[in-house]
């Protein structure tokens, strides 16, 4: 039998079953669409959340002055640490693998008026580099720079918000805002950003001047002197060296304020780069069980699809046994059902990608929350819906035919249907 005669033959049969082998279809077809969608929504969730998170800071690691917890020489423990601007270039030095220290002292709900309105904001103060290490990209004019620093001038960058507030949509470039008493001059306007998660405010609703100019204006208040941080934030040269970045600025920090560097009490560490690791963990764990579920009923729909050629088996026995009588190798008996099985299990499985591929790109037309890029199929999660498609293919077809094949024609031509 010609192949193109075997393709009419199987056509015939399975039209000659509609319901049966719509069900069997449906099984195939939703095993493909809960493979897709739940691997694209466990792939939007996790790109999502990186997004944002790149947003707060690129691979950063905050450092806290806490109190200690644990003696140290003849320290006490319950000592306040506080870190001084001072000492941030022994850091540095003694911290190889760590690109950026930088300091960081901020004041909260200061109001900051210009000529056209006022609020009150966040102000805080660092070096150049705090903008790459933050994400705080500029949308208008300029972030300050060395020379800003060196030469204490009082300039200001604005976040999208407070420029919202103090200049209503009009140019602030150039113009003067009282920060305090203190006059600055705008430089710059961020560019807006979204953010879920910081330690003193939202980016966009603070004014950010030069480290120098912060310390003159705005210092921290007794106790503290005049070159108290409020915090140290560390980037690693690269991600790889973040472990050892982060226990060359503990074992600095610990050598000069005096305190054991496994103390986590006395210099906390929120380190962005390790929640990104466990998130991407937890998003990959979440993937591979929405995906071993699609694999469930993939394999459910493969288990009804050989049941399906199991039972034409069965019915076209003695089709199977005459066939086999007038010269039909079991070959040709065998390629006719293994061609019937994977025929229902590859057009399900196509029109199963048809259906959550559309079902991505309808999804995707919405407004997604920030946390999550919406239903992202990958190729990957193409190649292994097909990969198992194919193997469900093989598997469901493999016995069914070998038992086709088998009949012995004699006995088949002797089957009653029922009997």
């Amino acid at each position: 039998m010609r192949f193109h005669d075997l393709v009419i033959d199987t056509l015939r049969a399975l039209w000659a079953h509609k319901l049966r082998t719509f069900l069997t279809m449906f099984g195939i077809i939703w095993g493909v669409v809960s493979i897709v969608l739940m691997v694209a929504a466990g792939e939007g969730l996790r790109q999502g959340q990186a997004k944002v998170a790149n947003t707060f800071g690129k691979d950063v690691m905050i450092v806290f002055a806490g109190r200690t917890s644990m003696q140290a020489g003849g320290a006490r423990a319950g000592r306040r640490i506080r870190f001084e601007d001072t000492d941030l270039p022994e850091i540095q030095e003694e911290s190889p693998d760590c690109k950026y220290v930088v300091p960081e002292l901020g004041q909260g709900s200061m109001r900051v008026h210009s000529a056209l309105n006022s609020g009150a904001f966040t102000v805080t103060g660092s070096t150049p580099p705090f903008s790459e290490i933050r994400t705080i990209d500029v949308g208008e004019g300029r972030f300050y720079n060395s020379a800003d620093l060196a030469q204490v001038r009082r300039v200001a960058f604005l976040g999208t918000d407070v420029r919202k507030q103090l200049f209503a949509g009009r140019d602030a470039i150039g113009e003067t805002v009282f920060v305090g008493d203190v006059p600055y001059q705008v430089i710059g306007v961020m560019k807006k950003k979204e953010q879920d998660s910081s330690y003193d405010g939202m980016d966009i609703n603070k004014v950010y001047v030069p480290y120098t100019a912060m310390r003159e204006d705005f210092p921290n208040k007794p106790p503290d002197t005049s070159h108290t941080l409020d915090r140290v934030l560390v980037a690693p040269q690269s991600v790889p060296q973040h472990l050892a970045c982060k226990e060359q600025v503990r074992r600095a920090l610990g050598k000069i304020y005096h305190f054991d560097p496994h103390d986590k009490e006395a210099a906390s560490v929120w380190d962005t780069i390790e929640e990104a690791k466990a998130f991407q963990q937890m998003t990959d764990g979440m993937k591979i069980f929405l995906g071993a579920v699609g694999f469930t009923t993939l394999c459910l729909g493969g288990l009804g699809v050989m049941n399906v050629m199991l039972v034409a088996v069965r019915e076209r026995t003695r089709e199977i046994g005459l066939r086999k009588a007038v010269g039909a190798p079991s070959r040709t008996i065998l390629r006719q059902f293994f061609i019937e099985s994977s025929f229902v299990v590859l057009l399900s499985g196509a029109i199963g990608f048809a259906i959550a591929f559309g079902i991505c790109a309808l999804v995707n037309l919405l407004p997604m929350p920030e946390f999550f890029a919406g239903l992202l199929p990958t190729w990957k999660s193409g190649a292994l819906a097909f990969g198992l498609l194919g193997s469900v293919a093989i598997l469901s077809a493999i016995y069914p035919a070998s038992r086709a094949a088998a009949i012995d024609p004699i006995e088949a031509l002797r089957y009653e249907a029922g009997g």
